[in-house]
């Protein structure tokens, strides 16, 4: 991979167990590339197995050492979730790193995960938040960095409290942002109580900027036939290299979070450049909609609730 003036420097991971939500194209893709060529192992948990398979390929096509594997996972099913946690746990191998980095992007009409949730908030947080609660003790073991994946687009906005899953009034993007501040309100609750309860867990959170990813280009599976007129637009600006960022420069703060020995828990990172759409990581003012702890107890227990899944107690059946 080639380095740029915005690249950072990745300390050695030999020996460390990683783990990247959404991995199998895009901003996780870059992720997992550029943890397993620093020595880590990487598992690409994935819903589709063949996209899973070209990743793999590709990662080795530059890095024939790495050591990646796939695992399978449906952030959209808490039955799949629960599957992996199930299959990591009897592999009993601590996780030292794990980026909760895959997500969803406004569907232009209200869909819903297996388990009857709105799509984004059921996959791109509730899906994460349970993962983290069934791989605790792995987490525990590693003393693991735990790296939310954000949006930009969460530095303004809300919790819908009253309507969660978006029943009564549906608003794709609306929701995709009450997604990632319930994600990035999770992220610092967790380090938290990691602290109080001393499990040894370093949680942070991370936004990629602005990059023509694959969250903006056609998604029929979501009913978007063609990419979004601001994708076209993100697109030839960063051809161009005008103000935003590329997937490769996205992935850094999420990189920069998730290793660098200067990213510490309870911090939020994201790009320098202007408006913090592109450049080198930095660590940033975490934004306004994440700052309530009472938002965030509150997205906690909602989520347990939700999910049964129980974080540092016993887990409900």
């Amino acid at each position: 991979m080639t380095r740029k003036a915005s690249d950072i420097t990745v300390p050695d991971l030999s020996g460390r167990l990683a783990l990247v939500t959404g991995a199998s194209d895009g901003v996780g893709l870059g992720l997992a590339t550029r943890l397993a060529a620093a020595g880590a192992e990487v598992i690409l948990p994935v819903r589709d197995p063949g996209k899973g398979d070209a990743a793999i390929t590709a990662i080795r096509r530059s890095y024939p050492r790495a050591v990646v594997s796939l695992r399978e996972l449906d952030l959209a099913s808490l039955d799949s979730v629960a599957a992996l946690g199930t299959v990591l746990r009897a592999e009993n191998r601590p996780i030292h790193i794990l980026v909760n980095n895959a997500g969803v992007m406004t569907p232009p009409g209200r869909r819903h995960t297996a388990d009857g949730f709105e799509l984004q908030f059921g996959t791109n947080h509730l899906g994460h938040f349970a993962l983290v609660g069934h791989l605790l003790p792995l987490l525990r073991a590693g003393r693991a960095r735990v790296t939310a994946q954000l949006s930009i687009a969460a530095r303004q906005g809300t919790i819908n409290w009253d309507d969660l899953q978006w029943e009564r009034s549906y608003d794709g993007m609306k929701a995709y942002v009450q997604s990632k501040i319930a994600l990035g309100l999770f992220g610092l609750e967790l380090q938290r109580r990691s602290t109080a309860e001393h499990w040894g867990i370093t949680s942070n959170i991370a936004h990629p900027g602005v990059a023509a990813t694959n969250l903006l280009k056609a998604q029929p599976g979501l009913g978007r036939p063609k990419a979004t007129t601001g994708g076209r637009l993100i697109q030839a600006l960063g051809s161009r290299g005008i103000l935003v960022g590329t997937p490769d420069s996205a992935a850094l703060p999420a990189l920069y979070a998730a290793t660098a020995p200067q990213a510490h828990g309870g911090r939020m990172y994201g790009p320098g450049g202007f408006q913090h759409l592109a450049g080198a990581p930095v660590e940033q003012p975490v934004y306004a909609p994440l700052r309530s702890e009472d938002d965030a107890r509150r997205v906690w227990e909602i989520s347990e609730s939700l999910t049964h899944v129980g974080i540092g107690r016993a887990q409900a059946a």
